[in-house]
C-alpha cells in the first residue's frame, strides 16, 4: 500500500502522538508499504521534504500557530499531489485532519483517523473555544472519515467527540526489546546520588495537564523516597520552585529530557512510576506501557483511558486525580512490599507481551486499512 501518515507534529518533534506515528509507520515499512509522513513546517529551518529511515517526509507551509497548532492549509494541496491508497489522519491538534478531509472531497481516497485525545484550553473560555472547534470544524471532519480509531474503550465513549461514532480501538504499542526487565539502571542511580533509596518517577512535558504538582505534594507527604522528575516544559520553573519549598526538597531531582538511548536505563532505575495527569490531554500514557515493559509498576490517575490500561491492584494502582495524599499513600504501600512490586512488575510485562507489541498493534492497524479499502472499493462500484 501506498499510506500517508498526517500529524501536526513529528520529527524531531517529540511527543506522544509523534511517538505513536514514528513507530507505526516504521513498522509498516517492515510489511513493504511505502510511507510518507505529511506535517507541519513548524520550524523554518527544517527542510521542507526529508527522509527518515526509509519513510519521506514533506513539511507544509503554517500559515500561523494558534494554541501551539499548526494552520497549514497548504496541507490539503500538498496530499493530492500524489495517490494514495489509504490516509492516516491523527488528531489533535486537530487542524491537519480538517485539511485532509478537504483533501478527501476532491482525491476520493479512503481515509483513517487516530482520535488520540480530546484537545483542552486551559485559558478563559477555552471550553467555548474548543466546543466551537468540534461543532464547525470537527463534526465535518468526522463525516468524512471512513473509520475512526480510539486508543481505549472507556475514553471513546466518554469524549465529548466521538462518543456517538463507532470508532475501533488499537492501542498504542511500546518496543518490549527496547524496555525490558534486563536492562541495567546502575548508570543513571550513580549519576543522581540514589543509593539504595527507592525511587519514584515521572516521565513526560512539565504542563498542567500532566499533574506532576501533585506529585511533588506527594513527596512532601511520603518521604522515604527519591523522586526523579524526567523531562522538561513550560511549567518547569514553576515545579522546581515548589519542589524547593517542599520539605523533602533534599530527594526531589529534576533530570531534564533524557535522551532516548538512556530512556530504558531510567526506568530500569525507578521502583514505580507515577503518572498523575488531571485533564482529558492524557489519554493513555504512553510511559505507562514504557514502564510496564520494563517490568515497574505504574500509579496512575483513576481516569477514562488511563483506567483502562491499568488494572487497579494487578499490574498498579489507580489514584484519586489531584489527591496527593492518596498518591502518597500507594506510594507507600508499594515501596514498602518488595513482594507486591515483584507481583505487579511481573503483571505489567505479560500484559504488555500479550496485547501492547508493535507486531500485533501494526498488524491490527494494516487489518483495519485492508478492509477500509476493500469497503471503499465495493462502493465506488
Amino acid at each position: 500500500m501506498r499510506i500517508a501518515q498526517v500529524t501536526p507534529y513529528f520529527h524531531p518533534h517529540i511527543g506522544g502522538v509523534e511517538s505513536n506515528v514514528y513507530n507505526i509507520s516504521k513498522h509498516l515499512l517492515k510489511l513493504g508499504h511505502e510511507i510518507t509522513v505529511f506535517t507541519a513546517l513548524y520550524d523554518k529551518t527544517l527542510p521542507k521534504t526529508d527522509e527518515l529511515e526509509g519513510m519521506k517526509i514533506v513539511r507544509s507551509n503554517q500559515l500561523m500557530n494558534l494554541f501551539a497548532t499548526p494552520v497549514t492549509p497548504q496541507l490539503k494541496n500538498d496530499i493530492l499531489k500524489e495517490r494514495w491508497d489509504i490516509v492516516h489522519t491523527h488528531a489533535p491538534p486537530p487542524f491537519s485532519s480538517y485539511y485532509v478531509a478537504k483533501a478527501k472531497k476532491v482525491g476520493h481516497f479512503p481515509t483513517v483517523m487516530t482520535y488520540h485525545c480530546d484537545p483542552e484550553l486551559p485559558i478563559r473560555g477555552g471550553g467555548v473555544i474548543t466546543g466551537m472547534y468540534r461543532y464547525i470544524y470537527g463534526n465535518y471532519t468526522l463525516r468524512r472519515m471512513d473509520l475512526v480509531l480510539a486508543e481505549t474503550e472507556t475514553y471513546a465513549a466518554t469524549s465529548r467527540a466521538i462518543w456517538n461514532v463507532h470508532a475501533k480501538v488499537i492501542p498504542p504499542g511500546v518496543d518490549t526489546d527496547r524496555f525490558n526487565p534486563r536492562n541495567k539502571g546502575d548508570a543513571i542511580r550513580e549519576r543522581y546520588n540514589l543509593g539504595s533509596s527507592k525511587v519514584v518517577m515521572f516521565v513526560g512535558r512539565l504542563t498542567f495537564h500532566k499533574g506532576v504538582n501533585h506529585l511533588i505534594d506527594a513527596a512532601s507527604i511520603y518521604k522515604d523516597a527519591k523522586y526523579l522528575i524526567v523531562g522538561s516544559g513550560p511549567m518547569e520553573e514553576a515545579l522546581k520552585s515548589q519542589a524547593a519549598a517542599s520539605p523533602n526538597a533534599k530527594n526531589i531531582i529534576f533530570t531534564g529530557t533524557a535522551s532516548p538511548d538512556e530512556l530504558p536505563e531510567y526506568y530500569s532505575a525507578c521502583d514505580v512510576l507515577v503518572l498523575p495527569s488531571v485533564t482529558r490531554l492524557e489519554a493513555f500514557g504512553l510511559v505507562i506501557l514504557e514502564a510496564l515493559a520494563s517490568g515497574k509498576p505504574v500509579i496512575t490517575s483513576d481516569m477514562p483511558g488511563m483506567r483502562e490500561v491499568i488494572i487497579d491492584g494487578v499490574d498498579g494502582f489507580l489514584a484519586e486525580p489531584l489527591d496527593a495524599h492518596d498518591i502518597s499513600e500507594k506510594l507507600r504501600m508499594l515501596l514498602e512490599d518488595d513482594e507486591l512490586r515483584k507481583r505487579f512488575g511481573a503483571n505489567g510485562r505479560m500484559k504488555v507481551e500479550e496485547r501492547f507489541t508493535w507486531a500485533r498493534v501494526t498488524k491490527q492497524t494494516e487489518d483495519a486499512y485492508t478492509k477500509v479499502i476493500k469497503k471503499a472499493g465495493t462502493r465506488k462500484t
